[in-house]
């Protein structure tokens, strides 16, 4: 079991910044947007030299922003309940105000000068778009300068590495991130945050449509202000180019009691740390008490077949993902041989060493998963599971001379799952281990994000949490 050497989280005792209670006080005449911009900007002053969660800032272009909204509030006519919010975006996504470089060297000064279809919607609901988020390197494996808030000898995962942090560090009460394997969820949880992975295609990606299974999500300290995120892109928005778009209620869904819950192993349950097993296993006890029915495998077989059939989710998805990407990234390499890491590259010779027949079985892999995962339905409201196999690795640097490591910000073994089933995926931060967040996620059928987000909601406040 390791040892934290700066870890001091506890789930019960951690307040993260929240922006829905601001706002009734916006309502009031009692709090300001300008005021509360003031204060994250306080925030960063104080904690960036050390977690260095933002690539970029636009103060200037924030202030007028809030001040803005702070008219409208006077007014009473704000623009949504996200009105004055400040946001941090992942450097993924294109800001018309602000460079876009997604941690990669070969995109030094790009600046495209547009929104992504999210940033748009966020600033068409009155959000104050503060900064642009850490990335690791075109949102793979290589890790950015982001170090996790509770102890900063350790990684805050990847790839929204810097959106994770920033929320869980009180810099911005929500931020934007993406995943394709577990680049929101993992973080997540290694920050303590609630974050949504939606259903696949829930969210419009605008400009970053290259892969199957990438989706935009929401970090934040709160399932009220994760889905009112989400659901204001939506909103405005919609979903990706053939897909309805996220569904459910405008404003966050009433906590949902579930009846019965599967529960979800992976492969990486076989060498889950003991500290972690006995966290989550508390969790389980302190659902059967609430008289919530937890299926396992052994339990029924349909869930060993899901269970045999996630097995390998984690390769999977990689392979799917690294052969989508490598006409782009191959042209990447070419033009700037010297502005991509060696991991990356690493990455591309294993896609450019895949077949047409490789790519095709991956595929037949992953439909089939998810006719699995569908056959659970009538059985269960949803699944839970880990949301990272315990908390955050010890991250010092790839060393000179040395393999690189594999994965340097986390393994993402429990979150494969769920993008390959393009199925939503909840963080709910109820446990400490070693005095270091790690979470709890719920895991819906495909478009029943609002379901996933109600059984969250009601887990955050019907289960005490567990600190071992």
């Amino acid at each position: 079991m390791a040892t934290a050497t700066h870890g001091t989280y506890t789930p019960q005792d951690h307040r993260g910044l929240t922006f829905h209670d601001a706002a009734r006080r916006f309502a009031e005449g009692a709090d300001t947007p300008r005021a509360y911009l003031e204060r994250c900007l306080e925030t960063i002053a104080a904690r960036e030299p050390v977690v260095r969660a933002f690539v970029a800032l636009n103060e200037a272009g924030a202030r007028e922003a809030a001040d803005a909204s702070a008219a409208r509030w006077r007014a009473g006519r704000p623009l949504s309940p996200l009105d004055g919010m400040p946001v941090g975006i992942k450097d993924l996504l294109e800001t018309r105000d602000m460079p876009t470089e997604m941690g990669c060297e070969a995109y030094r000064g790009n600046f495209p000068k547009r929104d992504n279809a999210a940033v748009w919607a966020l600033r068409q609901a009155g959000a104050v778009v503060l900064g642009k988020t850490v990335t690791a390197e075109l949102g793979g494996s290589h890790p950015g300068s982001t170090t996790n808030p509770f102890d900063p000898s350790r990684t805050p995962g990847g790839s929204s590495s810097g959106s994770a942090a920033a929320v869980a560090a009180g810099m911005v009460p929500a931020a934007i991130g993406t995943q394709v394997g577990g680049s929101i969820i993992r973080p997540a949880s290694y920050c303590g945050n609630v974050a949504l992975k939606p259903s696949q295609g829930a969210i419009n990606r605008g400009e970053r449509q290259a892969t199957s299974q990438s989706t935009h999500g929401v970090h934040a300290n709160s399932v009220e202000d994760t889905w009112q995120v989400a659901a204001e892109i939506a909103r405005r928005v919609g979903g990706d180019r053939g897909h309805a778009g996220l569904m459910g209620p405008a404003s966050p869904p009433l906590p949902l009691r579930p009846e019965r819950l599967v529960l979800v192993e992976t492969a990486g349950w076989r060498s889950l740390d003991d500290a972690s097993r006995t966290a989550f296993e508390a969790v389980v006890e302190s659902l059967r008490a609430l008289g919530v029915a937890v299926l396992r495998r052994g339990d029924h077989p349909l869930i060993e077949a899901f269970e045999t059939a996630v097995a390998d989710a984690s390769a999977i998805g990689g392979a799917i993902t690294a052969w989508e990407n490598r006409w782009g990234q191959r042209a990447l390499v070419d033009a700037h041989p010297d502005g991509v890491s060696e991991r990356a590259k690493a990455a591309l010779a294993s896609a450019e060493a895949m077949t047409v027949a490789d790519y095709q079985g991956r595929l037949a892999e992953r439909e089939a998963a998810q006719l699995r995962h569908g056959a659970l339905a009538p059985m269960a409201d949803a699944a839970i599971g880990l949301a990272s196999p315990g908390p955050a690795p010890v991250w010092s640097g790839d060393a000179p001379g040395r393999p690189l490591a594999a994965r340097p910000t986390g393994n993402f073994v429990f979150n494969a799952p769920s993008s390959m089933l393009f199925a939503p995926a909840v963080t709910v931060p109820l446990m400490a281990v070693d005095g270091l967040p790690v979470g709890v996620q719920v895991m819906g059928q495909r478009g029943e994000d609002a379901r996933a987000t109600a059984i969250a909601r009601w887990l955050l406040g019907a289960v005490k949490p567990v600190v071992v």
